[in-house]
């Protein structure tokens, strides 16, 4: 089923460049999309949207070292390794379960939902199509792509309920950003009036 399902949505590649190469640069770039989207989260948002980069950015970086734990216990070979499959980018053969994109993206954007909706609702839709673009090129089955969802879910969950335990440490990297690059905001608007 998971292989039928794979070839329902890798079939629809190699029809229209536009399409392939808006999947490839999906595939490729999603995770950047992202880390630039935390930066400038970071950069222009009050402590609240702060803090939600920065537990949207641990829970991804959690979520992949779990990635890792399960590809040392189960290790599904990639769509390409067991079937003859065309990819649209060239690939390492390591494990395919689960998608280290699609967690990361998952995650961060569930994470982010999870403190701020109207931000993590369209991170979610981002999330959606780099695990969809996974399959696209080739590169995943799509119970990669659901594993990742799992995990991304299960982590985030994890993370909020003990957030309690993180929140000083969350606190502490803010205060000290605020008061290092804080003060120099400040004086410089005071020296311009």
């Amino acid at each position: 089923m998971n292989y039928e399902l794979f070839k329902s949505i890798h079939n629809l590649s190699g029809h229209s460049q536009v399409l392939d190469n808006f999947m490839v640069f999906i595939t490729n770039n999603a995770i950047y999309m992202f880390a630039l989207a935390l930066l400038i989260l970071w950069i222009f948002g009050g402590k609240t949207i702060k803090r939600a980069v920065l537990y949207a950015g641990g829970t991804g970086l959690i979520a992949l070292v779990v990635n890792v734990l399960i590809a040392q216990i189960y290790y599904e070979p990639r769509p390409f390794v067991t079937h003859h499959v065309q990819t649209l980018i060239p690939h390492v053969a390591d494990s395919s379960f689960p998608s280290d994109h699609s967690t990361g993206a998952f995650t961060i954007a569930i994470a982010m939902w999870f403190r701020c909706k109207n931000i993590g609702i369209p991170m979610f839709i981002l999330a959606l199509l780099t695990g969809f673009s996974r399959i696209w090129a080739g590169l995943h089955y799509p119970f990669d792509v659901v594993g990742s969802l799992i995990v991304a879910v299960v982590v985030s969950y994890v993370i909020v309920k003990l957030s309690r335990l993180f929140d000083p440490l969350i606190n502490w990297i803010i205060s000290t950003y605020d008061s290092i690059f804080g003060k120099k905001n400040r004086s410089n608007k005071s020296s311009r009036t």
